[in-house]
């Protein structure tokens, strides 16, 4: 029996018996996703919208209440901090930035209780090559509120120890764990120098509000709607790690998204589109220092620091959390790194190490995981 799951359901519906002022509510219960965290989401679903005409709601509460499912959300304290999901969420919504709202919490238990965006992610309306433009440049601008007018009063630096650690997850669990590399001194002193450079650069850039994880699984389509969504903006989830960070960061998560690819030519246009959007409101300079090939440059290095700790944290989640679905993306995300550090001298030293130690293990180990993940039942 899942007493967790069992007791956060009892706790959903006396908080919406509560709220709604009718009693008893019932609804069906279904699992709707686990993620790479520990946090687990249910989703509580009734035939019809239920009614709130309870005096102490707000109206604008009450308006999230006349629906017909929600999502239920365990975050074991123990984990995850619950506290940080609510203040985020309300941080990114008053900048602008479409989040679930959340209509409960019980931080001692880790239940919450969220208004429910439905199914429809980013990633196979992208795939099917469904107004990908249009929803890029949604994505983007809602980016641009974030980075614009996001309050970063609170919120941790992505200062140089956060980066190291990060960056770090490569050497650690890719390397010298998954791969069961021995790393020599000279090999660490390299690196060490290769990671000194990539934290150089995203600390040089303009310290904004960062997301850490802006990408097509945490971007979801939201019915257009005059009053609430004219824009079509998208509705934003996975956001609770949010940080003071360098303003390239989520749009390299988004452009060189983990799990779908684009031409490099249409990324580096995307990039530059953004680049004018926040030009208009701000965010970026427009002098000789900060011209669009600076900002390219900027863009390409954020993503090598992005790509590489996405490396070490896909191996941890199959070695340490027994996520092995998360392998299968890692050799895109290879390419990403082989397709980008050669364009810049700087990682030319790291480039050679990496094709002549790193692929040669990497690639026929990777290709066998996957195949036997495949075959498995």
């Amino acid at each position: 029996m899942d007493q967790r799951r069992e007791a956060l359901v009892v706790w959903a519906r006396h908080c919406l018996e509560d709220m709604t002022g009718h009693s008893p509510v019932v609804g069906e219960v279904e699992v709707v996703s686990g993620d790479a965290s520990f946090r687990r989401y249910f989703r509580l679903r009734f035939e019809r919208a239920l009614e709130c005409d309870h005096e102490l709601v707000s109206a604008s509460k009450r308006q999230f209440l006349r629906q017909s499912q929600f999502v239920l959300v365990d975050a074991p304290p123990a984990h995850e901090d619950s506290e940080q999901f609510v203040r985020v969420a309300n941080l990114f919504r008053t900048a602008g930035v479409l989040t679930p709202r959340v209509l409960e919490v019980d931080l001692d238990r880790g239940f919450m209780l969220l208004q429910d965006f439905g199914d429809d992610l980013y990633l196979p309306a992208l795939q099917a090559g469904l107004e990908v433009d249009t929803l890029y440049r949604a994505a983007m601008a809602s980016l641009v509120h974030l980075q614009s007018q996001g309050d970063t009063t609170g919120l941790p630096a992505y200062d140089r120890a956060l980066l190291r650690r990060e960056l770090n997850l490569f050497n650690d669990w890719f390397c010298e764990r998954f791969l069961e590399l021995v790393l020599n001194e000279e090999e660490r002193a390299l690196i060490e120098r290769t990671w000194t450079f990539l934290e150089d650069a995203a600390l040089s850039q303009a310290q904004v509000c960062v997301h850490r994880d802006y990408h097509s699984r945490n971007l979801m389509l939201l019915s257009p709607d005059a009053e609430q969504n004219p824009d079509r903006a998208p509705g934003v989830i996975d956001f609770q790690d949010a940080v003071v960070g360098a303003n390239t960061y989520d749009l390299v998560s988004l452009l060189r998204d983990c799990y779908i690819v684009w031409p490099e030519q249409r990324v580096r246009a995307w990039a530059l589109e953004f680049r004018e959007m926040a030009l208009a409101v701000g965010l970026v300079k427009n002098d000789t220092e900060h011209d669009e090939r600076s900002f390219l440059r900027d863009f390409d290095l954020m993503g090598l620091q992005r790509h590489l700790k996405v490396i070490g944290i896909f191996a941890r989640l199959n070695l340490r959390d027994g996520k092995s679905r998360y392998m299968a993306d890692i050799p895109l995300v290879i390419d990403y790194v082989l397709q980008v550090a050669p364009q810049h001298p700087e990682m030319a030293e790291f480039v050679q190490w990496f094709e002549n130690k790193i692929l040669p293990f990497a690639t026929p180990k990777l290709q066998a995981f996957i195949a036997q993940q495949g075959a498995a039942p």
